[in-house]
């Protein structure tokens, strides 16, 4: 359920600075958005899964704080993640 280590070195070369940024805000934004995904799907299947559930929401709102503060500190970089990532509509 966790993210592979290819998947995460190339999440941080597509949205992070340099080959080493992984503390950026748009590459945790990123990250957290695969692994909702990857957490999401798992829930489709295993609809009794509360712990797994918990965990999910947890993520959503460390992401949601993270996009809080990206909109309130470089809005066009805000606005091309949410473009990149498919968050909304």
């Amino acid at each position: 359920m966790s993210i592979t280590k290819e998947a995460k070195a190339e999440l941080v070369q597509k949205f992070g600075k340099n080959d080493k940024d992984t503390g950026s805000t748009e590459v945790q934004v990123a990250i957290l958005s695969t692994r909702i995904n990857e957490l999401t799907e798992h829930l489709k299947i295993h609809k009794k899964d509360h712990s797994t559930r918990r965990g999910l929401l947890k993520l959503v709102g460390q992401r949601r704080r993270l996009l809080k503060y990206l909109r309130n500190n470089n809005l066009e970089a805000y606005r091309s993640l949410i473009s990149a990532l498919n968050l909304r509509k």
